[in-house]
This record gives structure tokens, sequence and C-alpha cells, in this order.
């Protein structure tokens, strides 16, 4: 059972079983802490640490109720016999098969079980080659990390119901602690671009349920995270990287009656992901450097957390989702003072006129009345508008990019207006079938892409050449409104939702 005396922070899980003795020294079977908080009406979330045959060892999760409940149980960990302690870093092995590397894998692992769309992919995780074991402090940093997540996971999905609200609360807190973000930021490159995918999507379900649960009872629940985002700067290359479940977005606007139980289910099952990635240049003159930054490629997709049967089961089908109507970016040097002058490109065209008459002139005979001649002539013109615009700015040494999406049959933005409700009603309005249109504005997935050569031209910053052989910092601050007007479902709701992030990324003067 665990102590009677409780913190009020998540215990470092790495070092209480980096601290434990070899299991010929211990006086009982098991060893416990605890994971969260409790009061004295109420059971408490233990971590158990047990032995098991040919000295073995096994990790648990469990509800310390009179007769413990198991939530969790790991994979067997081989210690290593000659360490002084319970379990050896290095584990005289290599690192995919040292006991911290495999219980790691093990968290991450039982994370990604709980992702529904997985198709049957492979749950195998391997470190890549070079994982830190030596690193004392990064190895506990994204041990704790991925332990407070599967904790997290496990709790939703789990934890009895009078148990789950207090230690949720405990762990949505610390998974949002500043250290814990920035060890989740290393624990998402260290996974690899594909188990980091399927990890956000794991997590953001949770996240989903847990809140469509709350704002079923009608309780208020704030998310550990209403944004995940991590960026680096490297080989010329800026890149961010974004997730964000749909359901915590903050609604800027919406119009018509409340969605239906199916709509609103197919709506909230989705999560955000986006890329953006920036090319930099640094060219050094006689007077100055001029420090050049241009779009490679913004991705922004929509993507469903559940799978399409489900989908179309309990909700209004996976079609019926948000859509990208409007991605803001404002990049500002943080040192002020070195900055000389900021340029940006021109603004796209976004109406590209194709004008083409057509005349007839049409005649009638009619007897036996007498001759009757009637003429008609018509002239027809066409006017084709680029559903997406880009749009720069200026404001002091802050450069601003803009791209709207707007609606190709009257060219109104789409994320500050509403279709009305005779567009909503129309088949062949543009955004019916948006995703499977020829015309469509979005892949076929219902995301964007903007590629430099096309949306986009470079801002470059002249900065006083004293900089040279330093490094500068700039401030990368986003805004991503996503929208909703019906697909194929029969409605008149639509709303537009919004999330904000913001990254520093580094610049080498040399």
């Amino acid at each position: 059972m665990a102590s009677s005396s409780f913190s009020s922070s998540f215990p470092n899980i790495f070092s209480w079983i980096q601290n434990l003795p070899p299991i010929h020294q211990w006086e009982t079977p098991s060893k416990s802490i605890n994971l969260c908080p409790s009061i004295s009406t109420q059971p408490s979330l233990n971590l158990s640490l047990s032995t098991l045959k040919n000295s073995k060892l096994c990790l648990s999760i469990t509800a310390d109720y009179n007769l413990p409940i198991s939530l969790w149980t790991s994979k067997k960990i081989t210690p290593n016999p000659n360490s002084k302690t319970l379990i050896d870093r290095g584990g005289g092995g290599s690192s995919n098969t040292a006991p911290v590397a495999a219980m790691l894998c093990n968290f991450i692992e039982d994370v990604l079980r709980y992702c529904s769309t997985r198709s049957g992919a492979s749950s195998s995780v391997r470190l890549p080659r070079g994982y830190p074991l030596q690193q004392h402090q990064r190895v506990a940093e994204t041990f704790n990390a991925a332990f407070l997540s599967l904790s997290f996971v496990v709790c939703i999905y789990e934890a009895p119901a009078d148990l789950r609200g207090a230690c949720l609360h405990t762990l949505k807190e610390q998974l949002a602690r500043p250290e814990m973000r920035e060890a989740s930021k290393l624990l998402m490159r260290q996974m690899g671009s594909g188990v980091e995918e399927r990890w956000m999507r794991s997590m953001n379900l949770a996240i989903t349920n847990w809140t469509a649960e709350m704002q079923a009872a009608r309780a208020a629940v704030e998310t550990p995270s209403q944004l995940f985002s991590y960026s680096f700067s490297m080989v010329g290359l800026w890149k961010v990287q974004l997730y964000c479940p749909i359901i915590a977005m903050t609604v800027v606007k919406a119009s018509g009656p409340s969605p239906d139980d199916r709509l609103a289910f197919s709506l909230n099952y989705h999560q955000l992901e986006g890329v953006i990635q920036l090319n930099h240049r640094v060219a050094v003159h006689n007077k100055w450097i001029e420090i050049k930054v241009n779009t490679d490629n913004i991705r922004c997709d929509v993507v469903k957390l559940l799978t399409d049967t489900l989908m179309s089961e309990r909700g209004a089908g996976p079609c019926e989702k948000h859509f990208p109507s409007r991605i803001a970016l404002q990049m500002t040097p943080m040192q002020q003072a070195s900055v000389i002058s900021v340029s940006v490109g021109k603004s796209s065209e976004n109406a590209a006129r194709e004008i083409g008459v057509e005349k007839g002139i049409e005649a009638s005979f009619e007897p036996p009345a007498g001759i009757g001649l009637h003429f008609s002539a018509g002239e027809s013109y066409t006017t084709r508008l680029r559903p997406w615009k880009f749009e720069p700015s200026v404001y002091g040494n802050t450069a601003n990019l803009n791209w709207f999406l707007h609606d190709s049959e009257d060219g109104r933005e789409v994320f500050s207006s509403k279709p009305s409700k005779l567009a909503l009603l129309h088949p062949k309005a543009w955004f019916k079938n948006r995703y499977s249109n020829v015309n469509r504005p979005f892949t076929r997935q219902g995301g964007v892409i903007f590629a430099g050569d096309e949306y986009g031209a470079s801002v470059s910053w002249k900065v006083d050449k004293g900089c040279l052989g330093g490094a500068m910092e700039w401030e990368i601050k986003g805004w991503i409104w996503l929208t909703y007007w019906p697909n194929k479902h029969r409605t008149f709701y639509t709303e537009t939702k919004r999330l904000e992030f913001r990254e520093v990324l580094q610049i080498s003067l040399i």
C-alpha cells in the first residue's frame, strides 16, 4: 500500500527506479510509489514494481482500493545482476536491449495500442541508433515524459469513475508544465515521424474522449494542452510541427442550430496536423548581413482519430469535418536593435479572369399567319477565382504572411463569412463534395499544401554586420483557422475554430 503522506507533484519515476536496491535486498516482494495525491475518502493511484520468477520484474499501475485493481502491467523486465542498483542504465548490452530502453519502448508501445486508426500496423518500437543512454538527464526526462503520458491514457480508459477525475486533474497539470512539455518534444524527436504521428493520434484520441465525456456531463474541463508543437532549426531549414485535437480548439464563430449528435461526433473526432517549413539563407555584404527566409512547404491536414466504420456508425461519416480556411504566420527578430530593414514580396493574384464571349441569334418562322422573325442575342462572361490568396505585410520589423481561402462563387473570405441557406442546400456549391470534386481547393484527404513556388515569396532582413559570428533568434507565431460548412450532411450549422502557436528558432550568422 502507498504511504499515508502524498506529494502534490508527480514523482520522478526514473530516479525512484534507479535508486531501488537489488532484488535480494528487498524485504517485501514489491515496491510501490504513489502517483497522484489522495484524500482519505478516495483511493490513490500507485506504481508498483514486483518480483517474478527467474529474477524478473514487472511494473504495474494500480488503483489502491482495499483489494487493489490493476490498470496496466508492463512486459517482463530483466535487471542487470551485476549492477549495484536495481536497474543499470546500460545493462551491458546495446541501447535497444538495455532495461531502461526496453521499459521506455514498452511505455511507447502501450500508448500506441490505444490508437484506433493504426490499421493493423505493428506496434513494435525501436529507439534510434545512438539513443543517449549515457546522458542521464536526457534519459530521465524522456523516460518520465513517456510514463506520465502512459499514466494519463491508462487513467482515461481504465481507471474507475470515482478515481479518474481527481487523478486526471493531477496528471493534466503535470503534462502542462513547461519542463514536461520540453521533455515531450525531446521524446517526439527520438521516436521518429511515423511513431510520432501514431503517438499524437493516441494521445489526442484520449483527450477527445475525456473532453467529450466531461461535456456530456456538462462539466468544465481544460485539456492538458490545447496544442502540442515543437520546432528545430538546422541545415538552412526552420521546421515547426504541431498537433491539436479539434475538440480543444477555440470556437470564434458559429451559426445555425446546434449540430445533432451524429454531426457533433464526426466534427469532434478529428485532429489538426500541421507542418511549417521555411528555408533560410545568410548572405554577408560589405556593410550589412542579409537574412532571407522563404516558404518551403506549409501543410495542414485534418485527420480522423477513429476508423471510417466508427465514424459512419456513430457519426455523420468521416467526410463531415473542418477544413483549413486561413493560415497566418508572424516572424519577428528578437534582437530588434540590430535590424536595419525588412522586405517582403508581392501578394498573389486570386482572381484570374477568363472572358469568353458567346453571341447567338435565333430566328423563327411562324406560318400561316405570316412571316414572323424573332431574334435574340446573348453574351456570356466567365470569371475563375483562385481559391487561395497569399498576402504579406510588414509591421515594424515583423513580417506577416497570410493565406486566405475564398468562396469561388462570390469571392468572400471563408473564415469570416458564412454561406447563405440557399447555398447550403445547393448540391453543386463548391463546398459540397469538397474532397472529391475536381475543382476542390483541398487535397483528397481534406488538407492544403502551400509551396514557395506558387504561394509565398521570400522575406529578407538586413541586420547590422556587427552580428556576424553570433546567432540571432526569431519568434514565429502562427494562427490556423478551421471552418466547417456541411459537406453531404443536411444541416444549417457552420462554425470556425482557431488555434495559436509560438516557437523560437535560431539562425547562426557565420
